[in-house]
């Protein structure tokens, strides 16, 4: 199989459900970030030891998790390739939730604002963080940008909130298993 197929190459990209828009429609916009995203998250992966294998496997499922969002994303508003997804639910924001709650539970309280940043991993966390919260905004505007809302993709806005929450506590949570403090910010 060839991985090129020039079908883009005047300007337009194909949908899971198979109309073509231009590549810079929201829906692109909104799909890509989430990709860059699920890079981001990779990184963070890469960045572990294999000590931290639970962790790990976690990071994987939100990986995972972030596939289904782009199929979704990537899937026309009533077609019946988006009705063959799974979607994403509040119980896939609660797992976030729950893992938010270990983790702070083994931090330092925290006191005040910090610079991102500490070790490589944590350094990533914060790093994903801000383009999990650029992806809300790109699908905040597909979910809330019509007359109506887009139903199937409010939870995959809930999920890219938590999932900020979550990156955030996990950048302060990998800098805690590697020793490293957070930095706090000046006032």
């Amino acid at each position: 199989m060839r991985i090129y197929t020039r079908s883009g190459d005047e300007g337009e990209t194909g949908l899971l459900s198979g109309e073509r828009i231009p590549k810079n429609h929201p829906i692109p916009e909104a799909n890509g970030t989430v990709d860059e995203l699920n890079c981001a998250v990779g990184l963070i992966v890469s960045s572990l030891e294999p000590e931290h294998e639970a962790l790990i496997e976690e990071l994987r499922e939100i990986q995972s998790t972030l596939v289904v969002a782009g199929s979704l994303l990537s899937a026309s508003r009533g077609s019946p390739r988006r009705r063959e997804l799974q979607p994403i639910t509040t119980e896939t924001s609660r797992v976030l939730e729950e893992a938010i709650d270990r983790m702070t539970a083994a931090l330092p309280e925290l006191t005040g604002f910090i610079l991102p940043g500490g070790h490589l991993a944590g350094a990533l966390a914060h790093a994903a963080r801000a383009v999990c919260r650029r992806a809300e905004r790109r699908v905040v505007a597909l979910v809330f940008g019509e007359d109506d809302a887009d139903e199937d993709l409010k939870g995959i806005a809930v999920y890219l909130n938590r999932l900020s929450d979550y990156c955030f506590v996990l950048a302060r949570y990998c800098n805690l298993l590697h020793g490293v403090a957070d930095t706090p910010g000046k006032k």
